[in-house]
């Protein structure tokens, strides 16, 4: 089930130069979101969750995030994706689970030939406030900031998706002015 539809204001297709959809990965609850970045302007398209019963076994779950996932693809036509990186966590059954989850978010990217990224916590933190050791209402603080919203994105997991989108237009960015002075 997908929940989302920011009803922001959206840029034409013809302005935006990149549009950077972030997953939040989560077999329960995946956020996205999906962030333009047109010159050196953010602007937020849209975000939400994709949301799966809990009744259901594993394998229908993961269908569902793969058709919801690539019907925000279809529908938004983002120019990458931005995926957090799994980072080892105590227990093992969250971790495959959202293993599982990252992994289905990238066969829908690529199964579309979109190119995509992945970002750890510590670079997200890092990308969006400046500080590695920020704490998630700092996160969100600032994706309210950078996106002009008058409100923190809610849930948290479309928040977290957002600061990804965000994370990875600042930082392929920077990557991008870099090679352009080398070459």
């Amino acid at each position: 089930m997908r929940d989302g539809d920011a009803g922001a204001e959206r840029p034409s297709r013809a302005s935006a130069q990149r549009l950077a959809l972030g997953i939040d990965p989560g077999t329960a609850i995946m956020g996205y979101g999906l962030v333009a970045l047109d010159g050196d302007q953010l602007n937020l398209l849209d975000y939400g969750v994709i949301t799966t019963p809990s009744h259901l076994p594993l394998a229908n779950r993961l269908q569902l995030l793969y058709s919801g996932i690539g019907e925000i693809i279809e529908r938004a036509k983002p120019t990458e994706l931005a995926v957090e990186e799994l980072f080892f966590n105590r227990n093992v059954r969250t971790a495959l689970a959202v293993g599982q989850a990252r992994g289905v978010a990238i066969l829908a990217a690529a199964n579309r030939g979109l190119p995509v990224s992945e970002y750890t916590p510590l670079q997200v933190k890092q990308a969006v406030v400046g500080y590695g050791r920020a704490r998630k209402e700092q996160i969100q603080q600032m994706v309210r900031v950078l996106l002009n919203l008058q409100d923190v994105p809610e849930p948290d997991d479309a928040a977290d998706a957002l600061a990804l989108a965000i994370c990875h237009l600042h930082s392929s960015r920077a990557a991008h002015l870099i090679d352009e002075r080398t070459t």
